[in-house]
């Protein structure tokens, strides 16, 4: 339950300055880059906030899966861990479609109505937008097997992104989206990606386009190897 409810809070809040920067006629339209990537850096310090004291905050499966490799974490809990994330990510992104259900019927663009749930790439080319990001899960995983401080309850928090602090995992994500995020939007986490964009095919929304299947497998693979690559390094270095 931590998983999920910290995941859907992220994603509520990261897809939602998405969509207050894309929409027509929000407060925020135009917004910019900076507005995108400083909101989500705060949406990852809310999802970490409230489920690090239970589940250690992973809020993505990469996150789960390279510290399962790193043996920090235990393999027969990865499967729970992923489908909570799964799940709280499209719950995020249903209450993002219900947030500015008014705005999407206003917005003729579906390339912006589609970023708003998931990434894309900005030059479309498989194998450097699988290569960005596999570098930017990479430079997210590898750091967070760094990062010391802020313990939450140590005798009962697993190691994950809430037993090292909120705050410095969401300086860490906010500068991955100023420096690495203008390639393919950085998604760095396949649940941030996946469930979104399977919202973005269900419900009804006006001038919404197609979901971009064919690129689907990218946000999701890429942070898993990105992931995978850094528990293994992490592992020689130690």
């Amino acid at each position: 339950m931590a998983e999920l409810i910290g995941t859907m809070l992220l994603i509520l809040l990261g897809d939602g300055v998405v969509a207050n920067v894309l929409l027509n006629d929000t407060k925020g339209n135009n917004g910019g880059w900076m507005v995108i990537t400083t909101a989500w850096g705060l949406a990852v310090f809310v999802g970490v906030v409230v489920a690090g004291p239970y589940s250690g905050a992973h809020l993505n499966p990469a996150v789960t899966i390279g510290l399962a490799i790193a043996g920090k974490f235990a393999w027969g809990n990865v499967l729970s861990y992923i489908l909570a994330q799964m799940l709280g990510a499209f719950l995020g992104a249903f209450l993002v479609w219900i947030m500015y259900y008014d705005h999407f019927k206003k917005t003729n663009k579906p390339d912006a109505i589609l970023a708003i749930f998931c990434t894309g790439p900005a030059i479309r080319n498989y194998v450097s937008n699988i290569a960005s990001e596999i570098i930017g899960a990479f430079v997210l995983i590898f750091t967070v097997f760094y990062i010391s401080g802020a313990q939450i309850t140590p005798s009962k928090t697993p190691i994950g992104l809430g037993s090292v602090g909120a705050l410095p995992v969401a300086f860490l994500v906010w500068v991955i989206g100023l420096s690495l995020g203008g390639t393919t939007g950085y998604a760095i986490n396949p649940a941030r990606d996946l469930g979104p964009r399977i919202v973005h095919f269900i419900f009804p929304i006006k001038n919404k386009g197609t979901s971009d299947w064919r690129y689907a497998w990218i946000p999701v693979l890429g942070p898993i190897a990105g992931g995978a690559i850094a528990a293994i390094l992490y592992l020689q270095l130690k």
